[in-house]
């Protein structure tokens, strides 16, 4: 997959399964992860660089992006302004 103009591709982190003190979560409330790894990104926008670059960790908005699968993947495609920060 390759993004165009100033999308990025995330595949996220998997939900959490436990929490802190060894509670085990169940399905129906675990959260949508907001973080995840880049793992493709566009050329840019109107001569704007990108900023993130393959292999970068970051955090983005809970509802950010549109949610695909490819090749049985669970990935997220959105702008790179709607990404919070790089970890």
């Amino acid at each position: 997959m390759k993004p165009i103009a100033d999308r990025v591709i995330i595949k996220p982190a998997p939900a959490e399964e436990k929490t802190k003190g060894g509670l085990i979560i169940p399905d129906t409330a675990k959260e949508k992860p907001q973080r995840g790894e880049v793992v493709a990104v566009g050329p840019g926008k109107d001569g704007n660089l990108m900023t993130v670059a393959p292999g970068d960790i970051v955090l983005y908005g809970k509802y950010s992006g549109q949610e695909i699968s490819y090749e049985g993947q669970d990935y997220l495609i959105m702008r790179e302004d709607e990404i919070l920060v790089i970890i």
